[in-house]
C-alpha cells in the first residue's frame, strides 16, 4: 500500500526559531516578511524526499525510504495547533518542538508539551540555537554528529551543560528525553536533536529522525485513502485573476477539479464546486510563493494547496471542508459539528474578532489566560453593528480586540460616537499587553476621577507640641496616617463628633491642595478650638458620604485606606447602625 507524506506541525516558544528552521528547510525567508518577524497565519511547505536526501546524504549514503516527504505546518503558536484539527484528532502526525538551547523550558513550550500530549501526537524536540555556545565552530548544513567532533573539549562541556539543563527541566514535565543518536526506544524517549537553523547545523539529523520515526512507527496512519478528500482551510485571500481562494491542507483522501466540496461557515456549509486546484513548487511556501503555481487535476494527501471555488460566501479560515456527493450527502452534518467555535463566554466581558477561526481560539485563549472575560467573539472585520452591540455598561467591557483584522468605515463613524474602545493587532500577545495596559490607565483616571467626586477614605494624627494656632482657623501639625487629604474635607474624631473642615494644607512655605499617607504637614481647620474639640495625639477621621461607602468598598484602595474606611464606619455606626449599609 502506497503511503502519503505525514503532516508535520513546528511549534514551541515565541522567537525560539520556528520559522527561521523552516526558513533553511527550504531555503526562503517568509520570517522577514512577518509582523513582529513572529509567524502570525499557518503556512504549509512540501518538503519531497529527493531533497531530504540530498540534505541528508552525509548520514544516509544510498539509504531509501517509502515515506514521500514531509509536509510541515508552520503554526502562529501552540494555540493554533489546537484548531489544526482532523475529526477524531490533530491534523498534525509528527511535531517538532523548538526549544532555544539558550533560555530553556518557557511558558509556551509546557502549553506546547500539554497539547501535544493531549492530540497524543508524536514528537521530537530540535534544540535549536547551537551556534551561540561560546567557542561554537560552524559550519553550514553540516550534520550535528559530525560538528560534535569538530568542536573545542571546553565548548561540547558547555553544550552539555545547557542540553542536560533541558533534558532536567523535560523530566519535570514528565518528558524523558536524550540525543537522538543514543536513543535505544523512541517510544519511551523523546528524541533531542540539536541544531541551528540560522547556520543549518543538524538540519540532516532532523529531518532524518522524522522521516526514520514516520516510516517506522506511522506507516499504517499514513496509508493513502482513496476515499473523498478531507482537509481544513486556512486562509481565504483575493488572488489577481482568479479572485477569492483558499488556502487549505488535504489530509486525507482525493480532490478533484470538478468535485462538489462542502466548505465550514459560521451556520450551514456551503456546498460548492472546485474550480481549479493550485499547487506550489516543492519546497515552497503557500503563502508567499516564489514561483508560479502548478495547476493540476487531481490531488491526493497530505498536500498544502489553493483551490477556486464557484463561490465561498461566508466561508471562514480556519473552518473544515470535504468532497460530498450532493447537498444533501449525510457527512455534512459531520463537518457542522467540526466548523463549530467552541469559546466559553460570560455574561460580562469584552468582544474579540479574528480573521480565521484558529486565530480567533488563539486570541481567546490568551484572553482566558490574562482573565479577561469574552462576552462575544466573530470572524472577520470589526463593523458598525459590533461596536453597536458593545457600547454598553462599564468601561472595561466597552472594547473590541481585532487580530489582524480591519475596521469598516462605518465602524470608524460608529466608534465616534459612542465610548467602544477598539484596539487591532497583527500578534495576539501585543494585543493583550495593550489592553492590559489600557485598561490599567483608565482604572488610574477613574480612580482618580472617584476621589476628585467624592472624599476617599483617610486619617491622621495631631503631632504632640504642633499646635500653632487655637482657632479661626485652628492650625495644627499632622502626620497623614491613611489615604489623602484635601483642602475643603469635612472632619470626625474618634467619637463621631465634628471636627470641622480642612480650610488649608501648608508644608514650609509651600500651600498644598493635598497631602497622602506619611506626609506630615501644617493644617488650617475650620469650625473647632485646639484644646477643646481637638487636641494633640487625637486621630481625626475623614467623614465620608454615606452614599459614597458602597462604591468605595469595590474601588481599588490600599490596605491602610481600607483599614480607615472600616473604622470610619465603624465610628459612625455607633450612632446609627445601619449608616453605610
Amino acid at each position: 500500500m502506497a503511503i502519503r507524506q505525514p503532516v508535520v506541525s513546528v511549534l514551541g516558544h515565541v522567537d525560539h526559531g520556528k520559522t527561521k528552521l523552516l526558513d533553511r528547510i527550504r531555503g526562503t525567508s517568509v520570517q522577514a516578511r512577518e509582523a513582529g518577524l513572529i509567524t502570525q497565519h499557518i503556512g504549509a511547505t512540501e518538503v519531497p524526499i529527493e531533497h531530504i536526501y540530498k540534505v541528508c546524504s552525509q548520514l544516509i549514503g544510498k539509504k531509501r525510504f517509502n515515506v514521500p516527504g514531509l509536509l510541515f505546518i508552520d503554526t502562529p503558536g501552540h494555540h493554533s495547533f489546537v484548531t489544526l484539527r482532523a475529526r477524531g484528532g490533530s491534523l498534525a502526525d509528527l511535531a517538532v518542538l523548538v526549544i532555544d538551547i539558550r533560555e530553556g523550558i518557557m511558558p509556551q513550550t509546557v502549553e506546547s508539551i500539554r497539547i501535544l500530549r493531549q492530540y497524543k501526537t508524536p514528537f521530537v524536540i530540535a534544540l535549536n540555537k547551537i551556534d551561540t555556545i561560546q567557542g561554537w565552530a560552524s559550519e553550514e548544513g553540516r550534520p550535528f554528529i559530525l560538528s560534535e567532533k569538530a568542536q573545542q573539549q571546553h565548548t561540547m562541556d558547555a553544550f552539555n551543560e545547557k542540553m542536560y539543563n533541558i533534558m532536567s527541566q523535560l523530566s519535570t514535565e514528565n518528558i524523558f528525553a536524550d540525543r537522538y543518536d543514543r536513543i535505544d526506544d523512541f517510544t519511551k524517549t523523546v528524541a533531542l536533536v540539536p541544531i541551528s537553523a540560522k547556520e543549518g547545523e543538524g538540519i540532516p539529523d532532523l529531518l532524518l529522525v522524522l522521516i526514520g520515526l514516520a516510516q517506522r512507527f506511522l506507516e499504517q496512519r499514513l496509508e493513502k485513502g482513496e476515499g473523498p478528500g478531507k482537509g481544513t482551510i486556512l486562509e481565504i485571500k483575493e488572488e489577481k485573476g482568479l479572485g477569492k481562494t483558499m488556502d487549505v491542507i488535504l489530509y486525507s483522501g482525493t480532490l478533484s477539479k470538478g468535485d462538489t466540496v462542502a466548505l465550514g461557515t459560521n451556520g450551514a456549509p456551503h456546498v460548492t464546486r472546485v474550480k481549479a486546484i493550485l499547487k506550489p513548487k516543492p519546497l515552497d511556501e503557500i503563502r508567499d510563493p516564489r514561483d508560479r503555481f502548478d495547476s493540476v487535476k487531481d490531488l491526493h494527501a497530505a498536500a498544502g494547496v489553493k483551490i477556486s471555488t464557484q463561490s465561498m460566501d461566508g466561508v471562514i479560515a480556519g473552518a473544515p471542508f470535504m468532497v460530498v456527493k450532493g447537498p444533501n450527502d449525510p457527512a455534512i452534518k459531520d463537518l457542522t459539528e467540526d466548523a463549530s467555535i467552541k469559546i466559553e463566554t460570560a455574561e460580562k466581558g469584552i468582544m474579540i474578532k479574528a480573521d480565521a477561526i484558529g486565530s480567533l481560539e488563539a486570541l481567546a485563549f490568551e484572553t482566558r489566560e490574562a482573565g479577561i472575560p469574552i462576552r462575544k467573539f466573530g470572524v472577520g472585520d470589526i463593523t458598525r453593528r459590533d461596536v453597536v452591540e458593545t457600547a454598553y455598561g462599564d468601561k472595561a467591557n466597552n472594547v473590541i480586540l481585532g487580530f489582524n483584522v480591519s475596521v469598516t468605515k462605518d465602524a470608524e463613524t460608529e466608534i465616534e460616537s459612542h465610548t467602544t474602545k477598539v484596539m487591532t493587532n497583527q500578534i495576539v500577545y501585543r494585543l493583550i499587553e495593550e489592553y492590559k495596559e489600557w485598561l490599567e490607565e483608565t482604572k488610574k483616571k477613574t480612580d482618580s476621577d472617584k476621589r476628585s467626586e467624592f472624599a476617599f477614605p483617610a486619617k491622621f494624627r495631631i503631632l504632640p507640641n504642633c499646635i500653632f494656632r487655637a482657632s479661626k482657623p485652628a492650625i495644627v501639625g499632622i502626620r497623614v496616617l491613611a489615604g489623602r487629604i484635601r483642602i475643603g474635607q469635612r472632619l470626625i474624631g474618634s467619637d463621631g463628633k465634628d471636627a470641622g473642615r480642612i480650610k488649608s494644607i501648608h508644608s514650609g512655605e509651600d500651600t498644598l491642595k493635598e497631602a497622602k499617607q506619611g506626609e506630615e504637614v501644617a493644617i488650617g481647620i475650620d469650625g473647632v478650638t485646639a484644646g477643646r474639640q481637638i487636641n494633640e495625639d487625637d486621630i481625626i477621621y475623614v467623614d465620608l458620604l454615606e452614599s459614597a461607602v458602597k462604591q468605595l468598598a469595590v474601588l481599588d484602595i490600599n490596605e491602610d485606606e481600607r483599614a480607615a474606611l472600616k473604622e470610619t464606619v465603624d465610628i459612625k455606626r455607633k450612632g446609627d447602625p445601619f449608616w453605610g449599609m
